[in-house]
């Protein structure tokens, strides 16, 4: 999963993915200080990782991961390649959802590129963006298409009548049009797919402000509220130069200062928009979680680990993982965990058609 970290200059994006990552940025004051993009990978926290590696001794602990992708900032005139558009455009076709972070904390030292706080302009200016550069790809593929339906290819018909209708919906800049026409497009989806639609691609606000306590009023200040609520838009609001300052401190200090960080909370985000759940393993080598997507069937969830679990899937032994940590320690029989639930009952056998949840903890026979 590849999370792109997008939004104007100096709003706060690479700030942001220092923090996540604790990788070194140059988080200076002046417009386009990223120009390649920065690259990260953020453990998902998971305490059930925690406990099942403490319960099973396991050696080691491996978490679900989310590639975060720190992208140069974006200005108005982006798909005409103003500042440093078309470098932009191309790094975001390459991420699975956007994270867009938008300022509203106010600081006369931090210059903001429009000299005004306006979180709305601010999203506007790169929705727009978006979908300007998915009208020149949508021209692009009527060019190709025309050539190639003179020959009565009925399929390249087709495709061009819907390239035609996505061409005119994105004509009337509005995301929420772009996105419920390409969910009802049914069995053409994939052609749409094809097409690597900038403003189909999931996105959450980052909300960078200096009271994350108090958004509501903060975006009702902006008059943002309604904006949130009509396009039923995920967001979090997150003092990014606090979480920057976490970085400094030692557990023992944040837990004296009683201050802890809500990244976790962008992350879970992340996981929640792009439909992804984790299941579970363990054992005394490793325990680990493993991500897949939400209704995923036990062979298909077997393919996170290795291909031929799904393709020699015999069966799957499945516990949840809320069921496992209640074996109390005085009916321990044995040092092997899930062993130990299947000698007291509590393990399920579950076939080719099993859609796994999540949390389950679950062994696969082949």
């Amino acid at each position: 999963m590849k999370i792109g970290i997008v939004g104007l200059p100096n709003v706060g994006k690479s700030t942001l993915f220092k923090a996540l990552t604790n990788i070194q940025v140059d988080i200076n004051n002046y417009p386009f200080c990223t120009i390649e993009p920065n690259v990260g990978i953020v453990e998902v926290p998971d305490q059930r990782v925690d406990a099942l590696a403490k319960l099973s001794n396991s050696k080691q602990k491996l978490f679900a991961t989310v590639e975060f992708v720190d992208i140069a900032g974006l200005v108005k005139g982006a798909a005409e390649g103003q500042g440093l558009g078309n470098k932009f455009l191309h790094n975001i076709r390459e991420v699975d959802a956007i994270a867009h972070v938008v300022r509203i904390f106010e600081n006369k030292n931090i210059a903001h590129i429009h000299n005004a706080i306006n979180p709305k302009e601010d999203i506007e200016v790169v929705n727009t963006e978006l979908i300007l550069a998915d009208i020149e790809t949508v021209e692009k593929r009527l060019t190709k298409l025309d050539k190639e339906t003179r020959a009565n290819d009925k399929e390249k018909m087709k495709q061009r009548e819907i390239t035609l209708k996505l061409k005119e919906i994105l004509a009337r800049n509005d995301l929420d049009e772009v996105r419920k026409f390409v969910k009802s497009i049914g069995k053409d989806f994939d052609y749409i797919y094809s097409l690597h639609l900038l403003s189909f691609k999931p996105i959450f606000y980052v909300f960078n402000t200096n009271n994350p306590e108090k958004i509501e009023e903060e975006l009702k200040k902006y008059e943002m509220e309604t904006y949130i609520r009509t396009h039923g838009q995920t967001y979090v609001p997150l003092d990014i130069k606090i979480e920057e300052e976490l970085l400094e401190l030692s557990a023992k200090d944040k837990a004296e200062l009683k201050l802890r960080s809500e990244l976790s909370e962008l992350i879970k985000k992340s996981y929640d928009m792009l439909s992804l759940m984790t299941f579970l393993t363990t054992g005394e080598k490793e325990s680990r979680a493993w991500t897949i997507p939400k209704g995923s069937t036990a062979p298909r969830a077997g393919r996170a680990i290795h291909g031929d679990f799904e393709e020699k899937f015999i069966r799957a032994e499945v516990i949840n993982y809320e069921d496992l940590i209640k074996i109390k320690p005085e009916q321990k029989t044995c040092p092997n965990l899930m062993k130990q639930a299947r000698e007291l009952g509590l393990m399920r056998t579950e076939g080719k058609n099993y859609i796994v949840q999540d949390g389950d903890v679950i062994e696969f026979l082949i």
